[in-house]
């Protein structure tokens, strides 16, 4: 594959800080390259450097001539953009480069939106979902039509239809592609290649042609043969040293070239050393358990609730048991975290009934951490009084403490609003620990965390005693550690399954027979009206208005099956546009969207025209 950048020997400091040096990489035609790496190496800001946002310290990059590269942000801003239209309207405005194919902005827009399977393009953005929002963003960038995609941290903040959407996304796009994530299957089921970002390889990085999992068995292989390594280069160095603190005698007869490979040894040892212990820098987690045996921790009756006029969900039933762990599905909006605030008490119940033992003791995570003060230090927010923190009965100094979660000394005055999410999810997960609990109610736990992390953190919560409800993204994370899923369907409806398979099956099967039952509603009404032409040939309409003439009240009578006909065409273009095979046909590709914009416009004709005729009709 031809090679669209390559960089080498990148490196990057701030103030005081280095966050990487010596740091190559390579991007080729088709690639889709997922990049990952503790919190903190570095990884946004190296994709910043690659996509030109940011300078380089020091190193080279060298770009294939015309290329374009397009950056989406974590973050979804949209300036002053009402409407997703609007937005990528700007987008295609902002880039001086464009090649418009010769289509109107706003015909080009309507396209890639479309193609990302927007339907209300004038809806406004601020109504829109997490998942449709990164939907916006990725069509605001490909609108400009790049040759690399960048995305930075695309799964944070998306619900699970929105991730199932961005993999396949990913899959099918014909567009290079590199993205940094933490979501282990996502890395799995898209990653052509990955690249790891860590102080624990030569050269800053490790990069492996694969999936995960293959990544995974390299990276064992890698590190083992670097421990190995160690331990071959120390016994050498102790035998140098004893040669070196020879007499008099030996000295004399000791040539400059041996002194000089003792000397790199040691150097070189010194520097595996820092390297091997690079990967051990993860947190600490345990959460107290309160050792309660009772068999019902919490259970509910026929729960029903709704928001305004939308019920969530009702006659829901569930129990919670020591062991258990319970995985919440849904999209966004369908009431997962209505019912977590349910659970902890914060809301009450349109009705039907909560019953928690005695005394029981919730600890509850939010995901928006609403828990934290941004004004206070990071210091306050680990120990608002002294400098003690009390875990399991046992006094640990501030400072202990902030090392178990990753954090030194010389950030203890930083405020809280100004750390990075993983830092404040890290903070919140320490502030939780203290709390002995019998349940734990878990709001997206993993956003912002670095994979270490994100192992340790499933570990800890395997070996919670206590029951612990779920709401995450992470594939992995949820289907290690659920023995049960409860999925509210957003529409009022709960349905409890075994595993996340079972419930993409079910989705998948739900998903195919609404689309059955609207292609079964569009040919009922294609009957209705055929039958109600043959029963009324060459009728005129009655009623008060204008009489029109044969030949204006012929077409007005066919108007109706003239529209669903010309619907039934774009909806069969727009099918095609999705269709993997037809993307990957770059030629066919921009012929089926060509002549989609023209099917869309014969629409807004049609319909156009059928309000001009009802027009004249009643004169």
């Amino acid at each position: 594959m031809a090679s669209l950048l390559h960089a080498t020997e990148i490196s990057k400091s701030y103030a005081h800080q280095v966050l990487f040096t010596g740091v190559s990489v390579t991007i080729a035609d088709g690639d889709r390259v997922g990049m990952i790496g503790p919190n903190g190496s570095g990884k946004s800001t190296l994709l910043k450097i690659l996509a030109g946002l940011e300078e380089a310290d020091d190193g080279e990059i060298i770009r294939r001539k015309n290329l374009k590269l397009a950056y989406v942000k974590q973050s979804d801003e949209f300036g002053d953009a009402v409407t997703p239209i609007d937005a990528v309207i700007d987008a295609i405005g902002r880039d001086h480069d464009h090649d418009s194919h010769g289509l109107e902005p706003a015909v080009q827009a309507s396209i890639e939106l479309s193609k990302l399977g927007f339907d209300e393009l004038d809806k406004p953005i601020n109504t829109l979902s997490g998942g449709w929002k990164k939907r916006l963003s990725i069509a605001c960038a490909l609108a400009c039509d790049p040759d690399v995609l960048m995305l930075d941290e695309p799964t944070n903040h998306l619900d699970m239809e929105g991730v199932f959407w961005l993999e396949n996304f990913v899959k099918t796009t014909n567009v290079a592609m590199v993205f940094i994530t933490h979501d282990r299957v996502f890395l799995e089921n898209t990653a052509q290649r990955i690249i790891e970002l860590n102080t624990a390889y030569p050269g800053g990085t490790f990069e492996v042609s694969g999936n995960y999992s293959e990544f995974i068995r390299r990276k064992e292989e890698f590190l083992t043969a670097q421990a190995n390594q160690q331990l071959a280069l120390a016994s050498k160095v102790r035998r140098d040293n004893a040669w070196l603190k020879q007499g008099v005698q030996g000295r004399q007869t000791r040539n400059t070239s041996q002194v000089k490979e003792a000397a790199d040894r040691r150097e070189e040892l010194s520097a595996i050393k820092d390297r091997n212990a690079a990967p051990k820098k993860t947190t600490q987690m345990a959460f107290q358990a309160t050792e309660r045996k009772t068999n019902k921790l919490l259970s509910t009756h026929s729960l029903c609730k709704a928001m305004g006029n939308k019920e969530l969900f009702s006659g829901l039933d569930l129990t919670l048991s020591p062991g258990q762990v319970l995985g919440l599905l849904g999209p966004n909006g369908s009431g997962k975290t209505t019912l977590l605030r349910l659970l902890t008490g914060d809301l009450e119940p349109d009705s039907g009934t909560i019953k928690r033992a005695a005394d029981l003791k919730v600890v509850n995570f939010t995901q928006h951490r609403e828990a934290l003060n941004p004004t206070q230090t990071l210091r306050e927010a680990l120990c608002p009084i002294g400098d003690t923190i009390f875990y399991r009965d046992k006094a640990i100094h501030v400072a202990g403490w902030a090392k178990k979660f990753l954090f030194e000394q010389d950030k203890f005055r930083t405020q809280v609003g100004k750390l990075s999410g993983g830092e404040q999810a890290r903070i919140m997960i320490a502030n939780l620990m203290l709390k002995p609990a019998d349940v734990l109610i878990l709001d997206e736990p993993t956003n912002d965390l670095d994979i270490p992390s994100l192992e340790v953190l499933e570990q800890t919560l395997g070996e919670f005693p206590g029951a612990i409800v779920l709401v995450t993204h992470d594939r992995f994370l949820l289907g290690r550690l659920s023995n049960e899923m409860l999925a509210l369907d957003g529409d009022g409806g709960s349905k409890f399954f075994q595993s996340l398979e079972q419930w993409q099956d079910y989705t998948a099967q739900q998903a195919k027979d609404k689309q059955a039952a609207k292609q079964a509603a569009v040919e009922e009404k294609k009957k209705q009206q055929q039958e109600s032409k043959a029963n009324a040939p060459g009728q005129a309409s009655g009623g008060s208005g204008k009489k029109l003439s044969y030949k204006l009240q012929l077409e007005l009578d066919g108007m109706e099956e003239t529209i669903l006909n010309a619907e039934e065409i774009l909806e069969e273009l727009k099918e095609k546009m999705n269709d993997p095979a037809v993307i990957t046909d770059h030629a066919n590709y921009g012929k089926v969207c060509e002549d989609y914009a023209t099917a869309q416009k014969k629409v807004s004709g049609l319909y156009a025209r059928w309000e001009e005729l009802e027009a004249m009709k009643q004169g």
